[in-house]
């Protein structure tokens, strides 16, 4: 069973992105993911909206704030 990515809307978080990938685990919704790298060195992988995974790239700086979805910054 696919184990959901999702950012929690108390999360917060900044981190540069290493990886940007998209998929039909469920097979019949696509989902964007994206590997951010933290600044203490760790890495998880999240799942965010399409419009924010068109707009990024590789090594762009993204931040997550309580109550607010994941930003470009």
């Amino acid at each position: 069973m696919f184990t959901s990515h999702k950012v929690g809307r108390d999360d917060h978080w900044e981190g540069v992105v290493t990886h940007k990938s998209r998929g039909m685990p469920d097979g019949s919704n696509m989902y964007h993911f994206v590997e951010v790298r933290l600044a203490d060195g760790a890495s998880m992988k999240v799942r965010i909206g399409r419009r924010l995974w068109k707009s990024i790239e590789v090594n762009d700086r993204i931040v997550k704030r309580p109550g607010a979805d994941p930003a470009r910054e």
